[in-house]
Protein backbone atom coordinates (compact mmCIF):
# COMPACT_ATOMS: atom_id res chain seq x y z
CA UNK A 1 0.00 0.00 0.00
CA UNK A 2 0.98 3.65 -0.38
CA UNK A 3 0.16 6.79 1.60
CA UNK A 4 0.57 9.96 -0.47
CA UNK A 5 1.46 12.67 2.04
CA UNK A 6 1.39 15.65 -0.31
CA UNK A 7 -1.57 16.47 -2.53
CA UNK A 8 -3.00 19.95 -3.08
CA UNK A 9 -6.71 19.48 -3.92
CA UNK A 10 -6.87 22.74 -5.87
CA UNK A 11 -8.46 20.98 -8.85
CA UNK A 12 -10.83 18.65 -7.00
CA UNK A 13 -14.21 19.20 -8.63
CA UNK A 14 -16.34 19.35 -5.43
CA UNK A 15 -14.58 22.58 -4.35
CA UNK A 16 -14.36 24.12 -7.84
CA UNK A 17 -17.97 25.15 -8.36
CA UNK A 18 -17.26 28.88 -8.10
CA UNK A 19 -15.51 29.82 -11.35
CA UNK A 20 -14.12 33.12 -10.09
CA UNK A 21 -12.71 31.56 -6.94
CA UNK A 22 -11.25 28.65 -8.92
CA UNK A 23 -9.45 31.04 -11.26
CA UNK A 24 -8.15 33.10 -8.34
CA UNK A 25 -6.87 29.90 -6.70
CA UNK A 26 -5.04 28.83 -9.86
CA UNK A 27 -3.50 32.28 -10.24
CA UNK A 28 -2.37 32.38 -6.62
CA UNK A 29 -0.95 28.85 -6.60
CA UNK A 30 0.55 29.13 -10.09
CA UNK A 31 -1.51 26.35 -11.67
CA UNK A 32 -2.05 27.13 -15.33
CA UNK A 33 -4.02 25.40 -18.10
CA UNK A 34 -5.49 22.97 -15.57
CA UNK A 35 -9.14 22.01 -15.19
CA UNK A 36 -11.17 20.53 -12.32
CA UNK A 37 -11.04 16.75 -11.93
CA UNK A 38 -13.92 14.57 -10.70
CA UNK A 39 -13.21 12.42 -7.66
CA UNK A 40 -13.89 9.18 -9.53
CA UNK A 41 -11.13 9.95 -12.01
CA UNK A 42 -8.72 10.87 -9.20
CA UNK A 43 -9.52 7.65 -7.34
CA UNK A 44 -8.72 5.60 -10.45
CA UNK A 45 -5.38 7.39 -10.75
CA UNK A 46 -4.56 6.67 -7.11
CA UNK A 47 -5.44 3.00 -7.58
CA UNK A 48 -2.84 2.71 -10.33
CA UNK A 49 -0.18 3.50 -7.71
CA UNK A 50 -1.82 1.45 -4.90
CA UNK A 51 -2.44 4.71 -3.01
CA UNK A 52 -4.90 3.95 -0.23
CA UNK A 53 -4.63 7.13 1.84
CA UNK A 54 -4.19 10.69 0.57
CA UNK A 55 -3.17 13.69 2.68
CA UNK A 56 -4.90 16.87 1.49
CA UNK A 57 -3.14 20.18 2.00
CA UNK A 58 -4.88 23.56 2.42
CA UNK A 59 -3.54 27.00 1.50
CA UNK A 60 -4.36 30.04 3.63
CA UNK A 61 -2.91 33.47 2.84
CA UNK A 62 -6.24 35.13 3.54
CA UNK A 63 -4.77 38.08 5.43
CA UNK A 64 -3.38 39.15 2.06
CA UNK A 65 -5.88 37.70 -0.40
CA UNK A 66 -9.13 37.96 1.57
CA UNK A 67 -10.10 34.31 1.07
CA UNK A 68 -8.00 31.15 1.52
CA UNK A 69 -7.07 29.53 -1.77
CA UNK A 70 -8.00 26.18 -0.21
CA UNK A 71 -9.80 26.66 3.09
CA UNK A 72 -10.12 24.39 6.08
CA UNK A 73 -13.80 24.04 5.25
CA UNK A 74 -12.87 22.94 1.71
CA UNK A 75 -10.61 20.27 3.17
CA UNK A 76 -13.28 19.15 5.63
CA UNK A 77 -15.83 18.89 2.84
CA UNK A 78 -13.55 16.67 0.79
CA UNK A 79 -12.60 14.42 3.68
CA UNK A 80 -16.29 13.95 4.51
CA UNK A 81 -16.91 12.73 0.96
CA UNK A 82 -14.18 10.05 1.16
CA UNK A 83 -13.29 9.54 4.84
CA UNK A 84 -11.49 6.23 4.25
CA UNK A 85 -9.29 7.77 1.56
CA UNK A 86 -8.68 11.41 2.48
CA UNK A 87 -6.87 12.75 5.54
CA UNK A 88 -7.09 16.52 5.80
CA UNK A 89 -4.69 19.07 7.25
CA UNK A 90 -5.49 22.59 8.40
CA UNK A 91 -3.94 25.98 7.77
CA UNK A 92 -4.29 29.42 9.34
CA UNK A 93 -2.65 32.64 8.21
CA UNK A 94 -0.56 33.78 11.20
CA UNK A 95 -0.72 37.38 9.96
CA UNK A 96 -4.42 37.42 10.83
CA UNK A 97 -5.51 38.10 14.38
CA UNK A 98 -7.80 35.07 14.53
CA UNK A 99 -5.26 32.48 13.32
CA UNK A 100 -5.10 30.53 16.59
CA UNK A 101 -8.90 30.44 16.88
CA UNK A 102 -9.22 29.23 13.29
CA UNK A 103 -6.67 26.47 13.81
CA UNK A 104 -8.34 25.32 17.01
CA UNK A 105 -11.70 25.26 15.18
CA UNK A 106 -10.11 23.16 12.44
CA UNK A 107 -8.84 20.64 15.00
CA UNK A 108 -11.84 20.48 17.32
CA UNK A 109 -14.83 21.15 15.04
CA UNK A 110 -13.66 20.07 11.58
CA UNK A 111 -11.56 17.15 12.77
CA UNK A 112 -8.49 18.01 10.69
CA UNK A 113 -5.33 16.08 11.47
CA UNK A 114 -2.40 18.51 11.43
CA UNK A 115 -1.07 21.90 10.36
CA UNK A 116 0.31 22.91 6.95
CA UNK A 117 2.46 26.07 6.80
CA UNK A 118 4.20 27.65 3.80
CA UNK A 119 6.62 30.20 5.22
CA UNK A 120 7.90 31.05 1.74
CA UNK A 121 4.44 32.20 0.74
CA UNK A 122 3.76 33.93 4.07
CA UNK A 123 7.04 35.85 3.92
CA UNK A 124 8.23 34.90 7.40
CA UNK A 125 10.88 32.65 8.88
CA UNK A 126 9.81 29.48 10.73
CA UNK A 127 10.76 30.95 14.11
CA UNK A 128 8.61 34.07 13.68
CA UNK A 129 6.75 34.85 16.92
CA UNK A 130 3.43 34.97 15.04
CA UNK A 131 3.74 31.25 14.33
CA UNK A 132 4.43 30.16 17.90
CA UNK A 133 0.76 30.08 19.03
CA UNK A 134 0.03 27.70 16.15
CA UNK A 135 2.89 25.40 17.13
CA UNK A 136 1.67 25.50 20.73
CA UNK A 137 -1.79 24.37 19.60
CA UNK A 138 -0.24 21.49 17.69
CA UNK A 139 1.59 20.48 20.84
CA UNK A 140 -1.60 20.72 22.92
CA UNK A 141 -3.66 18.66 20.48
CA UNK A 142 -0.80 16.32 19.51
CA UNK A 143 -0.97 17.24 15.82
CA UNK A 144 1.93 17.10 13.33
CA UNK A 145 3.18 20.03 11.26
CA UNK A 146 4.00 19.90 7.55
CA UNK A 147 6.16 22.78 6.33
CA UNK A 148 6.82 23.71 2.75
CA UNK A 149 10.63 23.60 2.57
CA UNK A 150 12.89 24.82 -0.23
CA UNK A 151 11.92 26.41 -3.52
CA UNK A 152 8.28 27.39 -3.91
CA UNK A 153 6.75 27.80 -7.37
CA UNK A 154 3.77 29.78 -6.14
CA UNK A 155 3.38 33.48 -6.81
CA UNK A 156 4.94 35.90 -4.29
CA UNK A 157 6.88 33.13 -2.53
CA UNK A 158 10.55 33.53 -1.58
CA UNK A 159 12.64 30.44 -0.84
CA UNK A 160 14.82 32.34 1.64
CA UNK A 161 12.01 31.92 4.17
CA UNK A 162 11.95 28.13 3.73
CA UNK A 163 15.58 26.99 3.68
CA UNK A 164 15.85 23.74 5.66
CA UNK A 165 18.38 24.92 8.24
CA UNK A 166 16.01 27.70 9.28
CA UNK A 167 13.61 25.03 10.61
CA UNK A 168 16.17 23.68 13.09
CA UNK A 169 15.14 26.08 15.85
CA UNK A 170 11.53 24.86 15.62
CA UNK A 171 12.57 21.20 15.57
CA UNK A 172 14.70 21.73 18.68
CA UNK A 173 12.02 23.72 20.54
CA UNK A 174 9.22 21.23 19.79
CA UNK A 175 10.77 17.75 20.08
CA UNK A 176 7.37 16.30 20.97
CA UNK A 177 5.79 17.34 17.62
CA UNK A 178 6.28 15.42 14.39
CA UNK A 179 7.49 17.91 11.77
CA UNK A 180 7.82 17.30 8.03
CA UNK A 181 10.03 19.31 5.68
CA UNK A 182 8.22 18.80 2.40
CA UNK A 183 9.95 18.48 -0.98
CA UNK A 184 13.13 17.23 0.80
CA UNK A 185 13.89 20.96 1.09
CA UNK A 186 14.99 20.96 -2.57
CA UNK A 187 17.44 22.25 -3.71
CA UNK A 188 19.04 22.06 -0.23
CA UNK A 189 18.55 18.31 0.14
CA UNK A 190 21.81 17.78 2.06
CA UNK A 191 20.70 20.29 4.66
CA UNK A 192 17.45 18.35 5.03
CA UNK A 193 19.30 15.03 5.34
CA UNK A 194 21.60 16.49 8.00
CA UNK A 195 18.64 17.70 10.06
CA UNK A 196 16.92 14.31 9.79
CA UNK A 197 20.07 12.69 11.11
CA UNK A 198 20.03 14.91 14.22
CA UNK A 199 16.33 15.29 15.05
CA UNK A 200 14.18 12.14 15.35
CA UNK A 201 10.97 14.22 15.28
CA UNK A 202 11.85 15.54 11.80
CA UNK A 203 10.61 13.90 8.63
CA UNK A 204 10.71 14.82 4.94
CA UNK A 205 8.68 13.85 1.91
CA UNK A 206 9.50 13.15 -1.70
CA UNK A 207 7.22 15.76 -3.32
CA UNK A 208 10.16 17.15 -5.25
CA UNK A 209 10.20 20.11 -7.59
CA UNK A 210 11.01 18.52 -10.92
CA UNK A 211 13.66 19.20 -13.47
CA UNK A 212 13.48 16.55 -16.21
CA UNK A 213 11.01 14.00 -14.82
CA UNK A 214 10.51 11.68 -11.84
CA UNK A 215 12.90 9.02 -13.12
CA UNK A 216 15.71 11.57 -13.30
CA UNK A 217 15.01 13.74 -10.24
CA UNK A 218 14.73 10.92 -7.70
CA UNK A 219 17.97 9.31 -8.85
CA UNK A 220 19.70 12.69 -8.81
CA UNK A 221 18.53 13.48 -5.26
CA UNK A 222 18.73 10.10 -3.54
CA UNK A 223 21.71 8.53 -5.33
CA UNK A 224 23.87 11.49 -6.38
CA UNK A 225 23.22 14.59 -4.28
CA UNK A 226 23.04 12.38 -1.20
CA UNK A 227 25.47 9.54 -0.67
CA UNK A 228 24.33 6.36 -2.41
CA UNK A 229 23.29 4.69 0.86
CA UNK A 230 22.16 7.67 2.94
CA UNK A 231 18.48 6.82 2.46
CA UNK A 232 18.69 3.15 3.41
CA UNK A 233 21.39 3.42 6.09
CA UNK A 234 20.60 6.71 7.83
CA UNK A 235 17.19 8.30 7.18
CA UNK A 236 14.94 5.41 6.11
CA UNK A 237 12.68 5.95 9.15
CA UNK A 238 12.01 9.62 8.33
CA UNK A 239 11.27 9.87 4.59
CA UNK A 240 7.66 9.65 3.36
CA UNK A 241 6.25 9.38 -0.12
CA UNK A 242 4.59 12.51 -1.47
CA UNK A 243 3.68 13.10 -5.09
CA UNK A 244 3.20 16.87 -5.11
CA UNK A 245 0.02 16.49 -7.19
CA UNK A 246 -1.36 18.24 -9.23
CA UNK A 247 2.05 19.28 -10.58
CA UNK A 248 2.81 15.61 -11.17
CA UNK A 249 0.47 12.62 -11.28
CA UNK A 250 0.94 10.34 -8.26
CA UNK A 251 1.46 7.23 -10.37
CA UNK A 252 4.35 8.89 -12.23
CA UNK A 253 5.92 9.98 -8.96
CA UNK A 254 5.70 6.46 -7.55
CA UNK A 255 7.14 4.85 -10.66
CA UNK A 256 10.01 7.31 -10.59
CA UNK A 257 10.75 6.54 -6.96
CA UNK A 258 10.47 2.80 -7.63
CA UNK A 259 13.20 3.16 -10.23
CA UNK A 260 15.94 4.02 -7.70
CA UNK A 261 15.81 0.46 -6.36
CA UNK A 262 15.21 0.85 -2.61
CA UNK A 263 15.51 -2.32 -0.55
CA UNK A 264 12.27 -3.96 0.59
CA UNK A 265 12.33 -2.66 4.17
CA UNK A 266 13.04 0.92 3.08
CA UNK A 267 10.34 0.71 0.41
CA UNK A 268 7.70 -0.19 3.00
CA UNK A 269 8.85 2.57 5.33
CA UNK A 270 8.88 5.26 2.64
CA UNK A 271 5.60 4.28 1.03
CA UNK A 272 3.47 3.89 4.15
CA UNK A 273 5.01 2.93 7.48
CA UNK A 274 6.64 6.30 8.18
CA UNK A 275 3.52 8.22 7.22
CA UNK A 276 1.39 6.00 9.46
CA UNK A 277 3.72 6.83 12.36
CA UNK A 278 3.88 10.53 11.48
CA UNK A 279 0.10 10.98 11.33
CA UNK A 280 -0.76 8.50 14.08
CA UNK A 281 -2.71 6.17 11.81
CA UNK A 282 -3.21 3.18 14.04
CA UNK A 283 -4.03 -0.27 12.76
CA UNK A 284 -2.50 -0.01 9.27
Amino acid sequence: MVIDTHIHPALFAPICGDDARFQARCDEMNYHLMKPSPLELLKKQYALADIQRVVLLPEDCSCETGVPAISNDDIARLTALEPELFLGLASADPRCGNAAEELERAFTVLGLRGLKINTARLGMYPGDSRLLPLYDLCRRYKKPVVFHAGLCLEQKALAKYARPMDFEEVAAAYPDINICLAHMGWPWVRETAALLLKYPNLYANTALMNFDGPYQIFRKVFREEMGEYWLEHNIADQVMFGSGSPRIRPVRAKRGLDSIGMDRETTEKVYWRNAAKFFGLEGL
